[in-house]
């Protein structure tokens, strides 16, 4: 893992200047600068990235970590320093970086939108896919490699794809961007909202826990996995009463 502090960029010439230097030069937090060189022509969270995607009529790609996080360095190593990535980055999307500790608002609710399109499972980096005008998700990730892995797109498929539905299916992503945004209306309606505990709304809950767990590799969805310890602390708490339960917290 990079150390923050000690983090030198790729692309140095001869000189020793940078051959690439975006917006997020400007920034103060540690995360941003360390892409303030990364060939992509990345953007702070703001106004000015919100107006270039809507003047320029492109989708935004959300790019959210931190500076410690292991998977957005890797991302950021394989994608985002790779010039052929970066270019198709910046001709067909608005690309936006958010440092979570900087901004927990921005990640908590991006969160939310990842955890829908995956099955309840979510980490960083976040990979976020917005319509430009009300910027409602319409895809959302975390990690992708950079080329077809295993029967997943790569990061360059899927912005190939984003790019191609963006310019001749775009009424999909438009209607799959509001039922994204109302289920996360619905279910930031919800969490505030208190409800009384009963043992089928318990059952209900170890039944998908238990419908999501990998019984070959242990954790849960498909990979790449981030620890998820309020779902094993659950399990373990229903463990006594259910031998599957008690199965997936060891074996995880």
């Amino acid at each position: 893992m990079r150390d923050p502090g000690n983090y030198q960029p790729r692309f140095v010439d001869a000189g020793g200047e940078h051959e690439h230097t975006n917006r997020l030069a400007a920034e103060t937090s540690p995360y941003l600068l360390q892409h303030a060189h990364n060939p992509v022509d990345w953007y702070p969270w703001g106004p000015k990235a919100f107006a270039a995607a809507r003047e320029q009529d492109k989708p935004i790609f959300l790019s959210i970590g931190y500076s410690t996080c292991y998977w957005c360095h890797v991302m950021e190593r394989e994608s985002f320093e790779n010039e052929a990535v970066a270019a198709l980055m910046n001709e067909f999307f608005i690309c936006i970086k958010v440092d979570r500790e900087e901004r927990p608002d921005v990640d908590d609710l991006y969160m939310t939108a990842v955890q829908l399109f995956n099955n309840g499972s979510g980490g960083w980096p976040m990979s976020v896919f917005l319509e430009p005008v009300t910027l409602k998700p319409f895809y959302a990730g975390t990690y992708f490699p950079p080329d077809d892995m295993r029967g997943r797109p790569g990061f360059s498929t899927l912005l190939r794809r984003v790019s191609e539905l963006w310019s001749g299916g775009r009424d999909q992503l438009l209607e799959q961007a509001d039922k994204a945004a109302a289920s996360i209306s619905a279910d930031l309606q919800s969490s505030a909202a208190p409800v009384a505990l009963d043992l089928a709304l318990i059952d209900d809950a170890t039944t998908r826990l238990l419908a999501s767990w990998d019984q070959q590799l242990g954790g849960f969805g498909a990979a790449p996995k981030f620890p998820q310890p309020d779902r094993l602390l659950f399990l373990q708490q229903v463990a006594a009463s259910d031998a599957q339960a008690s199965k997936a917290v060891h074996h995880t």
